[in-house]
């Protein structure tokens, strides 16, 4: 596929290393040169310098020839007007990055009229991952597939912990709940386990199953865990907007801290069932007098990744119960471990994640289509929803008779709204949905999974 790429900034830059080794022609447009030479300079792709809105510089770069145009420039505008320049010109499709909540309210309106075949709003999406993992108080992440009819939470194994020392084996045998555990993160490696492997401390898992199911699940495992109630945000930026409209909706309490005070006012009158508090973070003074130590979850949502872990941090020292840390920089993954700063929430690569779905959804729309794309296991691993939709040469077959790649598991098949957990019997049909756990990058269709 011709994929052009309006914009090298942290969604666009991120989306250039996820596709560049997917067999696309890639082309690059962005003003700054600088910016532009850290893509082209390590990557296969084509670099032009200019204004992704231009109809000269679009044309340039082959836009009224392409599959795709990805608009993710720093402003909206440019983006929404770079996706009626490539419909003008002849592009297949367009994908615009839009951000303002202003604009977001009109999108559905905006995405009819100006033809984009996809919108996508990182700080929404980011809101949306924060919400589900603070609906699961035991989980560091919830992906949800199949419109919620089955979800993968990733839980730390803590010392003393109930799984420590079971092999999954046994594990089926002493928790009758129809899950699966699709990897284990150990020591920074993830590993797709088989059923010798034995769980112990430290241990990141996730587990597959229906929403209702993992439930039951994890409060067998952690009886006196309760749900979250009351959350405090640091930070007013859009993703606490959205956040907290979600959270309020759900019934929790939120309270925001933000050093700007017109960003406060903003927000006293655009969420007025939150408290707004205007004041510094770092004023520890602030927060104890705000009641931290009371709080069942803390989220640090400022610009700067190194205030977000540092606050973080403190909320770790008030023996906060969940701890959601946003950060830019996915190379501050492995210090947040040490630091026992467990969720790390990253929107560049939500949203990365998004447009890679739904290119590969382009790229292989006969047989099977991907329909959903989560990356896991920290970014080493990916779970995939593919719908079948045509005679796949493996359909039919129960799973243990299939020779699939290494580290490659079948988690979960939906057959007419029903999850099914993938065990040996287990067989796919046409119109399942099937939900597929590979290394980064190893599947791209669901005849990839054979070997």
């Amino acid at each position: 596929m011709k994929i052009v790429i309006a914009g090298n900034g942290k969604v666009g830059s991120t989306l250039v290393e996820k596709l560049s080794g997917e067999n696309h022609d890639i082309i690059v447009i962005e003003k700054s040169k600088s910016s532009l030479s850290v893509s082209t300079d390590k990557y296969d792709v084509t670099g032009i310098t200019g204004n992704g809105a231009s109809y000269a510089i679009q044309k340039q770069a082959g836009v009224d020839k392409c599959d795709l145009l990805i608009a993710t420039t720093n402003s909206d505008e440019v983006n929404i007007l770079s996706c009626m320049v490539a419909n003008q010109l002849g592009a297949k499709h367009t994908i615009a990055r839009v951000r303002n909540p202003d604009y977001a309210f009109h999108m559905k309106y905006l995405k009819e009229n100006l033809k984009l075949s996809m919108y996508i709003n990182p700080e929404q999406e980011a809101a949306d991952e924060i919400s589900r993992i603070l609906r699961f108080p035991t989980a560091t992440k919830v992906s949800p597939f199949m419109f919620n009819r089955v979800e993968m939470v990733e839980i730390s194994l803590k010392s003393g912990g109930p799984l420590n020392g079971l092999s999954l084996i046994k594990l089926r045998k002493v928790y009758d709940e129809d899950i699966l555990i699709c990897t284990v993160v150990r020591d920074g490696e993830a590993i797709i386990p088989n059923g010798e492997f034995v769980l112990q401390e430290g241990d990141r898992v996730s587990i597959i199953g229906a929403p209702r199911t993992l439930n039951a699940f994890v409060r067998k495992l952690y009886p006196n865990k309760q749900k979250i109630k009351n959350v405090m945000i640091i930070g007013g930026s859009h993703i606490a907007y959205y956040l907290t409209n979600t959270l309020i909706d759900s019934g929790m309490k939120v309270k925001i801290i933000d050093n700007d005070f017109d960003r406060c006012r903003h927000l006293s009158d655009i969420l007025p069932k939150a408290t707004i508090i205007h004041g510094n973070a770092r004023d520890r003074e602030l927060l104890q007098e705000e009641g931290v130590e009371k709080m069942d979850a803390f989220v640090t949502l400022t610009g700067v990744d190194e205030e977000n872990i540092i606050a973080s941090m403190f909320g770790v020292k008030n023996n906060i119960p969940k701890i959601v840390t946003k950060i830019n920089d996915t190379f501050m993954t492995d210090m947040m471990d040490r630091l026992g700063l467990e969720i790390a929430i990253t929107p560049k690569e939500i949203t990365a994640d998004s447009i890679v779905r739904y290119v590969r959804a382009m790229a292989n729309s006969g047989e099977s289509s991907m329909k959903t794309l989560y990356t896991i296991s920290n970014g080493q691993a990916e779970v995939m929803e593919f719908h079948v939709d045509g005679d796949l040469p493996f359909l039919g077959v129960p799973l243990h008779k299939l020779k699939t790649k290494e580290q490659t598991l079948i988690g979960c098949v939906v057959r007419d709204g029903h999850p099914i957990i993938a065990k040996g019997s287990t067989t796919i049909e046409k119109k399942d949905s099937v939900i597929v756990v590979a290394e980064k990058g190893k599947i791209s269709n669901l005849t990839d999974i054979m070997a």
